[in-house]
């Protein structure tokens, strides 16, 4: 059984040091609606993160 995923949304915001609360919270909240969240620095600019939804 393979696990597909597909990238709803990316959106460039600023950084902060509480972003990853939202991003864990948000991952308890739906796993079971088969959503996940991510968030990286931007690769460019470490003022910035980079916020993912994907569909599991």
């Amino acid at each position: 059984m393979e696990s597909k995923i597909e990238i709803l949304s990316t959106v460039t915001i600023q950084n902060s040091p509480d972003l990853y609360k939202i991003v864990d919270s948000l991952n308890r909240t739906l796993k079971e609606k088969d959503l996940m969240f991510g968030l990286a620095l931007d690769k460019d600019d470490d003022s910035k993160a980079v916020f993912t939804i994907y569909r599991t």
